[in-house]
């Protein structure tokens, strides 16, 4: 009989980051400073997964009293911008790395994102994104 299989699942508002590790010219073609690498300020990496984001309460629950709230069914949550196959410049001292099966991956609140580059959609073109 197999173990089962483990998997991350990430929580809140937080990111999944492969890192890139060691160039100052990112694989997107991004360029980082020196200045930046050296003090190791800023860091960009692939994103893999993503949380569900900022749970919010319905606007009808705001004006009862907390203790009257009953169970509404599934929660809300305010989406994040970051998605999955994004590339992220984020601030290194926010991340958390973790190991998880052997590979190295980095947990970064979406506050600490500084940019992203994804491929164009036709969704985004059309949004003028």
């Amino acid at each position: 009989m197999s173990a089962p299989r483990k998997r991350l699942i990430v929580v809140g508002d937080r990111v999944l980051i492969q890192p890139e590790e060691g160039e100052d010219r990112t694989k997107v073609g991004l360029y980082l400073p020196a200045s930046a690498v050296d003090k190791q300020a800023v860091q960009g990496g692939t994103v893999l997964a993503t949380g569900p984001g900022n749970a919010i309460s319905a606007p009808t629950e705001l004006s009862e009293e907390p203790w009257k709230i009953g169970n509404t069914g599934e929660p809300r949550y305010v989406p994040l911008q970051a998605r999955v196959g994004d590339f992220a410049i984020f601030f290194r001292s926010a991340a958390v790395e973790i190991s998880f099966e052997g590979e190295r991956y980095l947990v970064v609140p979406q506050a600490a994102i500084l940019t992203l580059v994804r491929e164009e959609d036709e969704d985004d073109a059309l949004r003028g994104l």
